[in-house]
C-alpha cells in the first residue's frame, strides 16, 4: 500500500515541507536507481540507522551493461522526530546530484488504480476479487470501458464504471476527445497506475506519453512473439508448444514496452485455438496480478528499454 510522497527526488532536497506529521511506527520504502557507485548501499544504510530507521527488506541489483545500481530498501521510523520532510531532507542532501534518482514511499497509503477493459473480463474481475479480498495492495478507483458489457460486474463491487464509447475506425478527432476523457480522470483521481486489463483498443502516442510508465498492459501472448490481437491464432498456426502472457509497460511502440511479467503453459498439438485461449486466459490473469502488485509495492524500476523487479 504505497504512495508517493510530494516532492520526491533530489530536486526537492532543500525545500521547506509545507505539514510535518509524526511517523511513528510508520514504514517506507526507498528506491534509487543510480551509475554504478560501490558505497551507495553503505551510505543509505547508515543513514537511516544514524535516524533509529530499522531495515525490514533490502534488494539490490548492479546491472553491468547499463552501468546502473538498482536499490529498494523498507524500513519502519519509530522516533517521531523523523518526520516525512527529515527523511526527503537527509536523503537529498547525501545524493543532491540529479544523476541519483530517488523516490520515497509511505506504505500506509495505497496506490490509487484505474482499470481500464473492453468486452473480455477475466482479467478485470480477477483484479477485482484481489482487491475485495485484500490480496491485491491498490486502491481502485474506477473502471473505463469502451463498451458497457462488464457494467454490472463492475457495480457489483460497489464502483464507479464510466462508459467512454469510441466506435470503430473513429475518426482521429473522435478518438482523441475519448482519451483525454481518460486523461481527466486520471487527474480527477489523481490515479498513480493505469492498468489495461484486457482493453482492446491501441493507445495514442501522446497519452502514452502522458502517462509514461504508469500504463500496465496485459498482453495475451508471449511476447515479442505474436504481437497484435489474434496471438492464440498465430501460435496455432505455428505448432508452439508453449503459450504465455506479458506483461509490461504501455509505450508508443504497440507490445513493445518493457516487459514486467511473463509466464507460460505447456500445450500439444491436439489443442485448439480456442483452448489455447482458455488455457492462456488463466496466465494473463496471474501474471497481470502479479505485475500491479510488485508496481504497488515499488518493486519494478525502468532500466531503459527493460526492468529491474527487486523482490
Amino acid at each position: 500500500m504505497l504512495t508517493r510522497i510530494e516532492g520526491d527526488g533530489p530536486s526537492c532536497a532543500g525545500e521547506a515541507v509545507l505539514q510535518e506529521r509524526p511517523v511513528a511506527h510508520a514504514q517506507f520504502v526507498l528506491v534509487m536507481k543510480c551509475p554504478a557507485d560501490r558505497g551507495m548501499s553503505h551510505r543509505v544504510t547508515s543513514l537511516l540507522s544514524d535516524r533509529r530507521c530499522d531495515i525490514l527488506d533490502s534488494s539490490q541489483f548492479s546491472d553491468p551493461q547499463s552501468q546502473l545500481v538498482f536499490l529498494r530498501i523498507l524500513f519502519s521510523v519509530e522516533d517521531q522526530a523523523i518526520t516525512e520532510g527529515v527523511l526527503r531532507r537527509d536523503i537529498g542532501l547525501l545524493y543532491p546530484s540529479p544523476a541519483v534518482r530517488w523516490q520515497l514511499f509511505d506504505t500506509r497509503k495505497r496506490t490509487r488504480v484505474l482499470l481500464m477493459v473492453s468486452k473480455v473480463g477475466h482479467c478485470l474481475n480477477d483484479l477485482l476479487f484481489r482487491y475485495a479480498s485484500g490480496t491485491l495492495p491498490v486502491e481502485i478507483c474506477g473502471v473505463v470501458s469502451n463498451h458497457r458489457d462488464l457494467a454490472q460486474l463492475v457495480e457489483n463491487y460497489s464502483l464507479p464504471f464510466h462508459h467512454f464509447p469510441l466506435p470503430s475506425q473513429a475518426p482521429l478527432a473522435v478518438k482523441v476527445a475519448q482519451e483525454q476523457r481518460v486523461l481527466d480522470l486520471v487527474e480527477a483521481y489523481d490515479v498513480d497506475l493505469v492498468v489495461l486489463a484486457r482493453y482492446m483498443q491501441v493507445l495514442s502516442a501522446a497519452t502514452c506519453d502522458a502517462l509514461s510508465g504508469r500504463v500496465i498492459n496485459i498482453h495475451h501472448s508471449f511476447l515479442p512473439s505474436f504481437k497484435g490481437s489474434k496471438p492464440y491464432g498465430q501460435a496455432h498456426e505455428r505448432g508452439v508448444k508453449l503459450i504465455g502472457a506479458t506483461a509490461h509497460f504501455v509505450t508508443g511502440y504497440l507490445d513493445e514496452g518493457p516487459i514486467i511479467e511473463q509466464d507460460v503453459e505447456r500445450i500439444d498439438h491436439a489443442m485448439s485455438p480456442d483452448a489455447l485461449a482458455a488455457i492462456g486466459r488463466d496466465a494473463e490473469c496471474v501474471v497481470l496480478a502479479r505485475a500491479v502488485k510488485w508496481f504497488a509495492e515499488r518493486r519494478v524500476l525502468l532500466n531503459g528499454n527493460k526492468t529491474v523487479v527487486l523482490k
